[in-house]
């Protein structure tokens, strides 16, 4: 039989072991909760930087005074030739896109409003080039709440313009395709100019591995890609990313 000291010794270790153990696996809990909000941090800080990173290029871009003096002298093009109606939806699609543009602060937004953006843009382009230009946009109907980085479409075309069009005279030809396949979206932009190009910060432009960072950024644990390809009767850029609806997105990240 124990003696009554030994006998408290033993108790105290069972209660105490126990406890101990209980206490380690709450730290290592917390402690790996901690690191995983550390990393969402830093995810998140990486990805508001390289967005306003886009932001701040896209703005350069688009107000350089190539774009902006092009679109004010066929503006005053068609008041002097007193066709008020364009001249009022000219003006009108300017100031969404400029407002669009200034207003578009969150890390991802839906593909629907993207599009919105990249129709403002074509519309006063479509001004500029009148029957040089033609476009289509092809949407997978399942795809509008989808959610997609700002500006990612709207780069794309941008780069047709200014790499293709806006060097050459001739027909202006641009698709845009957004579908889903599988759990994907593909996002192809091609236009019909027959030369390679590339952009990159160095050129002023939002280039194509901003575009591949902010993906990555935004989907951590999903593969995306991007890439430029040459299709023989033009270019055409392919981006690929996760599917994901608006509201799915936003109810996790309240989750996490």
């Amino acid at each position: 039989m124990l003696p009554i000291e030994s006998f408290s010794i033993y108790i105290m270790f069972c209660v105490l072991v126990p406890l101990a153990g209980a206490f380690t696996l709450l730290f290592l809990f917390v402690f790996e909760k901690r690191i995983d909000l550390l990393e969402k941090q830093k995810r998140e800080i990486a990805l508001e930087s390289e967005l306003q990173t886009a932001l701040y290029n896209q703005l350069n871009q688009e107000i350089q005074p190539h774009f902006f003096f092009n679109t004010l002298n066929s503006i005053l093009a068609l008041a002097r030739l007193d066709r008020k109606e364009e001249l009022i939806r000219s003006i009108e699609t300017l100031s969404k896109l400029l407002k669009f543009k200034y207003r578009t602060l969150n890390n991802f937004i839906s593909i629907e409003d993207e599009l919105t953006y990249v129709n403002y843009y074509l519309e006063i382009q479509k001004t500029r080039f009148r029957d040089r230009l033609h476009y289509e946009i092809q949407l997978d109907n399942h795809v509008n709440k989808a959610i997609i980085i700002p500006f990612l479409i709207q780069t794309l075309v941008e780069n047709a313009f200014k790499h293709a069009f806006e060097r050459h005279i001739g027909e202006a030809l641009l698709k845009i395709k957004v579908i889903k396949i599988e759990s994907s979206i593909h996002v192809s932009v091609w236009n019909n100019s027959i030369e390679r190009y590339e952009t990159s910060s160095l050129d002023g432009g939002v280039g194509l591995e901003n575009i591949k960072r902010r993906l990555e950024l935004l989907f951590p644990h999903d593969e995306t890609s991007v890439q430029l390809t040459d299709q023989g009767d033009g270019t055409a850029v392919l981006a690929i990313f996760p599917h994901v609806i608006m509201s799915e997105k936003l109810e996790g990240e309240r989750m996490q």
